[in-house]
């Protein structure tokens, strides 16, 4: 059984469509980027399969459930949960308050102390900040106490819309090493990632959009040796 499988899905902001035919799939214990320039679609399928947009054609699957327009509560009870681009705390919350509001959930709410403390094992930052407001927060911390929000919600499946936006170097590399162990601890993940270089060297497999649609998909390692790839996304030096 497939962690999540996408079939065909069209998505339109009102009359504009967005996403045209795009079907793609994860595997359990697998980490999957979407990858593509500003603009490709990526955002909009995530929010799709997340519940915050409904598709006007096709159907997502997760765990072998159709969820197809079932809303995002329901689904994080189930174990898909979206960290959002730009982080999107409660900046006038503590970080604490934060971590909590991942574990509203009644399965969440059980094991909430368990799943505390290994986000602060994760992320030690968290707990020396753990009294401070989230909006006071530097932009790597602030991504941590996303990424830990997510992680309260005790996810079957962690989807993340461009982690590093905004992070220097060294603050990228730390996101990615977190990504890799929540990974080793057993969350599936599905990563949209506008850093492709980054997302492929992480990743499984990759998904390629464009303008909305589905152009490329592979094995990750063949992604990057794939020469409209370097071309794209990986620039001259790539290739």
């Amino acid at each position: 059984m497939k962690a999540l499988e996408v079939q065909g899905i069209d998505v339109f902001y009102r009359d504009v469509q967005a996403v045209w035919d795009v079907s793609f799939d994860v595997e359990p214990g697998e980490i999957v980027t979407l990858v593509g320039a500003n603009g490709a679609g990526k955002t909009t399928t995530l929010r799709t399969v997340a519940g915050l947009l409904r598709p006007r054609r096709g159907t997502i699957r997760f765990m072998g459930e159709d969820v197809t327009g079932m809303p995002a509560f329901k689904l994080v009870q189930r174990g898909l949960v979206l960290v959002p681009e730009a982080r999107q705390l409660w900046a006038q919350m503590t970080v604490r308050e934060n971590l909590d509001m991942g574990a509203y959930g009644k399965e969440a709410r059980a094991h909430r102390h368990e799943t505390l403390r290994t986000v602060l094992e994760m992320f030690p930052i968290l707990e020396k900040r753990a009294s401070q407001n989230a909006g006071t927060l530097s932009g790597g911390e602030q991504q941590m106490c996303a990424i830990g929000r997510g992680l309260m919600a005790r996810p079957k499946l962690l989807m993340l819309d461009e982690p590093s936006l905004g992070l220097a170097p060294m603050l990228v590399r730390q996101v990615f090493a977190a990504l890799r162990e929540i990974n080793g601890r057993g969350v599936t993940v599905l990563l949209v990632e506008q850093n492709v270089h980054q997302a492929l060297a992480l990743a499984n497999r990759g998904f390629v959009l464009e303008t909305g649609h589905l152009t490329l998909s592979g094995q990750t390692k063949a992604l990057l040796g794939d020469p409209r790839v370097k071309e794209k996304f990986l620039g001259e030096a790539a290739l």
